[in-house]
């Protein structure tokens, strides 16, 4: 199966201001996020891209569009933008809006820090069902690129940190209770590959780092005994 490239987008106004911003409207990439943005596309740069899915949310759409910019080349056409609301943010309901540090003193904080699977948000949805929607849709392209471009194909998708956090607890085969033990950095690059025996996690929460040997990775196949030779080995 091919590669995901799961990539947060860039710091906001809104984290920025210790906001849970929620699927609020007009939630764009500040100063700072730009720059992470940018930073991430040029990452990314070196590794042709057979789509770029995304949140329909403001800040993931610009995310995305730094890194489609990045890879257009005269050898290198622009990857498509996949607009997939299957990853768009939690519906936090009534905690959206709200400075993080007056939910800290709800009694529900302390369920989503240790019990996450139990948690939903008043007025909105459970962290259950936004696991359960978020891998359906991630694994839905990944087998839709994998019968367009073949098993060596990568691409990338834009989410948002509980989004990828849950995609990676998946992954890795974790209870969404353990899920808040990942870290997942704005602009971050965490990396799976989906093989025919169970997922395989590459990376998670990278921020740095040399990609260009995806460009020449073999599908994912069955683990090596014993570690392997590792990126690049021939």
């Amino acid at each position: 199966m091919p590669t995901v490239l799961l990539v947060r987008h860039g710091r906001t106004t809104a984290n920025a201001k210790g906001i849970l911003a929620g699927r609020t409207a007009g939630v764009r990439l500040d100063a700072t996020g730009r720059e992470q943005a940018v930073r991430t596309a040029t990452r990314l740069a070196v590794v042709p891209l057979a789509a770029v899915v995304t949140s329909p949310l403001e800040r993931c759409r610009q995310t995305a569009r730094a890194i489609v910019e990045h890879q257009q080349g005269a050898d290198n056409p622009a990857p498509p933008t996949v607009v997939e609301r299957g990853i768009t943010e939690c519906d936090y309901g009534r905690w959206q809006g709200r400075a993080l540090r007056d939910l800290a003193r709800e009694p529900l904080w302390s369920q989503v820090q240790g019990q996450p699977s139990a948690v939903t948000f008043p007025g909105g949805e459970s962290l259950a069902a936004m696991q359960a929607r978020s891998v359906a849709a991630i694994r839905r392209h990944d087998a839709a690129i994998s019968d367009q471009h073949g098993a060596g194909a990568v691409w990338a998708a834009v989410a948002h940190g509980d989004i990828i956090k849950a995609v990676l607890a998946d992954a890795l085969g974790m209870h969404l209770d353990l899920f808040q033990r990942i870290a997942v950095g704005p602009a971050s690059v965490s990396i799976v590959r989906y093989g025919p025996h169970r997922p395989e996690v590459v990376a998670t929460n990278t921020d740095a780092g040399d990609l260009s040997w995806l460009r020449g990775a073999a599908p994912a196949g069955d683990a090596p005994v014993g570690g392997g030779a590792g990126a690049g080995a021939s």
